[in-house]
């Protein structure tokens, strides 16, 4: 991958102190020199309504746009998200969306890198399955192998936010690459 691409994080959970939040950190610090990395947050974009989303009627919300244009700027994303309810969680599910829609969306085809953290045993399992059919949609290229699963993530991150287990660390490394590798596409 060439110098001067830019990779965007996007994070599931809002919360502070979120393990995504770290992981998604890691993951950026382990991108090569020379590759800007920036978490982009969504916490100040609306719920999805399409009456906010027709530019013959009205212009979408600022926080929208600001957030649209922010993902423009990429050539690839990482998200790392929790798992809620078995799923996506909803407030980036509801980003998702507004990012979706129009044929200028900012998520077409481009590259994107999917890890989770949870506590529980499952690893993030069904809301990374749940992904596929949103990355479909998009004709985005995710990067599936390997799967960064982290269960029990409570176990794997120290007091200040490290994280401790070398398995997973180099999990993320390959994850980390194998996108970088598919920006080359």
């Amino acid at each position: 991958m060439e110098n001067n691409k830019k990779i965007v994080g996007l994070c599931g959970s809002l919360r502070k102190g979120s393990y995504n939040a770290k992981l998604l950190k890691i993951a950026g610090s382990l991108l090569p020199e020379g590759i800007e990395f920036k978490i982009v947050s969504f916490d100040d974009v609306p719920v999805y309504n399409a009456d906010n989303d027709m530019p013959e009627v009205s212009e979408r919300p600022e926080s929208v746009n600001n957030f649209r244009e922010a993902l423009a700027a990429a050539d690839a994303f990482i998200i790392s998200s929790p798992e809620y309810n078995y799923s996506i969680p909803g407030g980036l599910k509801n980003a998702i969306d507004w990012a979706s829609r129009g044929k200028d969306s900012p998520l077409m085809h481009k590259p994107v890198a999917l890890i989770g953290a949870t506590q529980g045993m499952w690893g993030t399992v069904r809301m990374q399955t749940a992904f596929l059919p949103v990355f479909t949609f998009l004709n985005m290229n995710p990067v599936l192998q390997p799967e960064v699963l982290i269960a029990q993530a409570q176990n794997k991150f120290d007091e200040n936010g490290e994280l401790t287990d070398d398995k997973t660390l180099s999990l993320i490394k390959r994850k980390v690459d194998n996108l970088i590798t598919a920006c080359h596409v």
